[in-house]
């Protein structure tokens, strides 16, 4: 049985705020965010992290939230993050941060700790996927320890076995998971360690601001 897309907290190497997303009408994707906890009015309530990038972020929040509101979210007990409430969208609300933060060294302290699933990266790059014979050309959407999400013009069947390489890493043996509207998920057969992940990501940034 081909698994299900799953949904998870995405990590952005950019400096802005995340915008409210455009979901697909009809999309049905499992959800494993990351909880959190946002202090408005003197009050706490459990929040869901959907998105956080240097500059902000998006939640999922449980209780009323109005724009330009002072918000304090906290990710990890006894780290608190000040900003202000940009823009709601029904449960959907983001937050922009009164300093940006690195999200990087965010994603290092946050693998401590049990969780449900390791956080994902959104990068853009491109990269080849090897089915076979056949080599691939496709788009990094995002990345984790575990794998990566690919934009792919052609669909591979779950359980293929397949050879990913991304730029400036060495080509890993993975599997494919799912295959849904463009897109595809596979797992590395082996994680990367996090060093490596974290030194790969700053040369993603560091390629990000040369080019902006």
């Amino acid at each position: 049985m081909e698994e299900q897309p799953v949904e998870t907290t995405l990590y952005s190497l950019s400096d802005t705020a995340p915008s409210p997303a455009n979901r697909r009408e009809g999309e049905r994707l499992l959800t494993l965010y990351r909880v959190g906890s946002i202090l408005i009015d003197d009050r706490r309530e459990l929040c869901l992290i959907k998105n956080i990038s240097s500059g902000g972020m998006m939640i999922r929040a449980y209780c009323d939230v109005a724009p330009d509101a002072r918000v304090s979210v906290e990710l990890k007990c006894g780290q608190p993050i000040e900003g202000a409430v940009s823009w709601v969208r029904d449960s959907s609300v983001g937050i922009e941060f009164d300093t940006p933060v690195d999200v990087i060294d965010l994603l290092s302290t946050s693998m401590d700790g049990p969780r449900p699933r390791m956080p994902r990266i959104e990068v853009d790059c491109f990269a080849t996927l090897r089915d076979g014979s056949n080599v691939l050309r496709t788009r990094v959407h995002d990345i984790s320890q575990g794998g990566v999400k690919l934009e792919c013009a052609t669909a591979l069947a779950s359980g293929s076995d397949v050879i990913a390489t991304l730029p400036g890493l060495e080509p890993q043996a993975s599997v494919v998971r799912w295959s849904d509207s463009g897109f595809i998920g596979i797992t590395f057969n082996r994680l990367l360690a996090l060093p490596v992940l974290v030194g790969w990501l700053e040369q993603q940034r560091s390629a990000m601001r040369a080019a902006s």
